[in-house]
């Protein structure tokens, strides 16, 4: 008989292994815990902006601002220690692929914010599904104002922010009669009975006001209407693509910036690039940011995209305020030391930045943020020299006094009802395939 001591090595050996099989098991286990807990602590942030359609040449260079200020938050660490993981959706420059492009953002992709939309027929259309997810849209775009909501951050300016202050300007220095110009949707109509109240208050008079279809390529209609009016300004919320056939129309037609200048409130440096620039020579236009204010602070910003993106680009206020609308989020979330909505919502409430304009302040009684406002003249160049800045930043008023907030409601309601529910209007005579808002 073999004596029991003889057979041990082998006992050992067949626990040795059994020993090791575990070890690596548990070794397994724990890289795919470790691995697995890695990947949740990703952060994601949506972006939500037109890459194709006609609003893709204003909302292009917005998605380089957002990604250049992740690429920045990540280099520094990221937020809470963790990495910032964008995901960018295209809207297609339609409201209604918005709708779905952010609901699979917050349900699917699980993104803890949403920034963009440029228009606010996108912004209209996405704010309800963004309120039933209880998430958090931070919008970085000039706007009509006549809103809140405890689930968006208004970061571009309100109409006492921009388009009124651009009108009074007006009013001193070009003229008293004015025309009203823009693209069928609710953003421009907004606005512009906005302008008509302001006007009437100043004693000035509304000589014309007309709309292009959304992305329309035919501005034959609209010159003809400013030529029989004969105002001594255009205020012009012409959007997109429909910006270049506008302009030419008016160049060809006699209409000259000495004469009868345009102020506009959507173009800027991105779009002056796409548009001949003996069209734009002598026209105006109304931001809180322009690539030639003089700042330390504007300076830097403007060499980091720059050697990002591109050593000829552009910089305009869509791009500016897009790139700090980043930063607020990452504020909001370090203030918060969360990465939950509402919290970083709450966070972003009375943050200041020094951004390129100078000091931007997230006003915490109306969720709109404090903006600067400069008046600019196009060159022959195409560039923007500054003809008149406010003193200080001015603070959000959303609802303009000239009405009460129900009576702005109604007039929104009126709008959303009589274009079938949305926020674009298309009628049958102007529809076009090729141009979907």
């Amino acid at each position: 008989m073999t004596p029991p001591e003889k057979s041990r090595p082998l006992e050992l050996a067949v626990g040795s292994r059994w020993a090791l099989l575990g070890l690596l098991a548990v070794i397994a286990l724990a890289g795919w815990l470790f691995f697995h807990h890695q990947e949740k602590q990703t952060v994601r942030i949506g972006i939500l902006h037109a890459l194709t359609g006609p609003m893709a040449v204003s909302e292009k260079p917005m998605v380089e601002a957002e990604l250049l200020a992740i690429e920045e938050i990540n280099a520094t660490g990221g937020v809470l220690g963790m990495p910032v993981e964008a995901i960018v959706a295209d809207t297609e420059s339609n409201p209604e692929v918005a709708a779905v492009r952010v609901e699979k953002l917050l349900v699917q992709d699980q993104v803890s914010t949403v920034i963009g939309c440029w228009t606010s027929a996108c912004r209209k259309t996405v704010k309800p599904i963004i309120e039933r997810n209880n998430s958090l849209l931070i919008y970085p775009m000039a706007y009509e104002g006549l809103e809140t909501s405890p689930n968006i951050i208004y970061m571009g300016a309100a109409p006492n922010q921009q388009v009124l202050p651009a009108v009074n300007w007006a009013f001193e220095n070009l003229g008293k009669r004015f025309f009203l110009i823009g693209s069928d949707y609710v953003w421009p109509h907004s606005v512009n009975a906005i302008v008509t109240d302001q006007i009437k208050a100043l004693g000035g008079e509304s000589v014309g006001e007309m709309y292009m279809p959304f992305g329309g390529l035919d501005a034959s209609e609209a010159v003809r209407q400013i030529q029989a009016a004969k105002p001594d300004v255009i205020l012009s919320t012409v959007v997109g693509d429909s910006n270049a056939p506008f302009y030419k129309a008016l160049r060809e037609a006699g209409i000259s910036a000495e004469k009868t200048p345009v102020i506009s409130f959507s173009i800027a440096e991105t779009e002056t690039k796409a548009i001949p620039h003996a069209d734009l020579r002598g026209h105006y236009v109304a931001f809180g940011y322009f690539q030639t204010i003089d700042r330390l602070e504007n300076h830097a910003f403007i060499d980091r995209f720059r050697a990002r993106y591109g050593h000829d680009r552009l910089i305009s206020d869509f791009v500016e305020t897009a790139y700090f609308s980043t930063i607020f989020w990452h504020l909001g979330v370090e203030r918060a030391e969360s990465t939950e909505p509402t919290e970083v919502g709450q966070g972003i409430l009375g943050l200041s930045y020094d951004a390129p304009e100078g000091i931007v302040t997230v006003d915490a009684s109306t969720r709109h943020a404090w903006r600067a406002f400069n008046m600019g003249k196009i060159d022959a160049d195409g560039s923007i020299q500054i003809v008149w800045s406010a003193e200080h930043p001015i603070r959000p008023i959303p609802y303009p006094s000239s009405r009460s907030a129900p009576e702005w409601n109604v007039f929104l309601e009126g709008l959303y009802n009589t274009w079938g529910q949305q926020w674009v209007n298309r009628p049958p005579r102007a529809q076009n395939p090729g141009a979907r808002p």
